[in-house]
């Protein structure tokens, strides 16, 4: 929900980096390993009480780490190009890692899942992002990558949690309650009749997050923009 986009990147470069004039504070690669002592806590505690995360939770720490290394190469020259093309094609790229992600999440399956979330990720992230462009934030262009693309990662990044929620709970209720389904089918029921419960709880789960933390934002989870005033 960090959506607050108040200070513009291009004036960080003009910022001090003493901390002391109150710039940013400049943090050494040793210090940054720091903040991953607490990760192997995390994966004693799975082992001990045999979760079977240890093995996702190194595998998330890497990747990370690598896809946050290289993002700023990526980026750099995509904001400092500026062209909508180039802003279109890793959107492009945005969506289709985001959507891989949301898929490969769920233990169930089945044809064409993935073309179906890619395609109402895409949807409603297209109509999210062109009405904060060109109502909200009114940027010239209307593309600008270092607006675009910041504020479509965050979007992108909580529809991919709710719809990795969301698609567990509902090929789960349908998997274990099947012959309820096809019962109310038998009786008449349309589609959407007989799967009702499902698609209410699977909506249910997928917004609890998000809506969680819209009521602690301010409070307790601060937008980065607040930081960097």
């Amino acid at each position: 929900m960090d959506l607050i986009l108040s200070v513009p990147l291009r004036s960080l470069s003009n910022s001090t980096t003493d901390s002391g004039a109150g710039g940013p504070v400049d943090i050494s690669p040793l210090r940054l390993l720091l903040a991953t002592l607490p990760l192997p806590l995390v994966a004693l505690i799975s082992l001990h009480l045999g979760l079977g995360l240890h093995a996702k939770l190194a595998v998330a720490v890497v990747r990370c780490a690598a896809q946050l290394s290289v993002l700023g190469f990526i980026l750099v020259p995509i904001f400092v190009a500026n062209t909508w093309w180039i802003t279109f094609l890793y959107t492009l790229f945005m969506l289709l890692v985001a959507a891989a992600e949301a898929v490969s999440r769920p233990a169930l399956a089945y044809n064409g899942m993935l073309f179906e979330v890619l395609l109402s990720m895409g949807i409603a992230s297209a109509a999210s992002i062109s009405f904060g462009m060109a109502a909200v934030v009114r940027v010239h262009p209307w593309y600008d990558a270092q607006y675009l693309i910041p504020m479509l990662g965050m979007l992108m990044g909580n529809s991919c949690s709710s719809v990795a929620v969301g698609l567990t709970a509902a090929l789960e209720d349908l998997s274990g309650g099947k012959e309820k389904v096809e019962a109310l089918l038998a009786m008449g029921a349309s589609r959407f009749e007989a799967t009702r419960e499902v698609v209410q709880r699977a909506v249910r789960l997928a917004l609890t997050p998000l809506l969680n933390s819209m009521n602690v934002v301010g409070i307790v989870s601060i937008p980065v923009s607040l930081v960097l005033l």
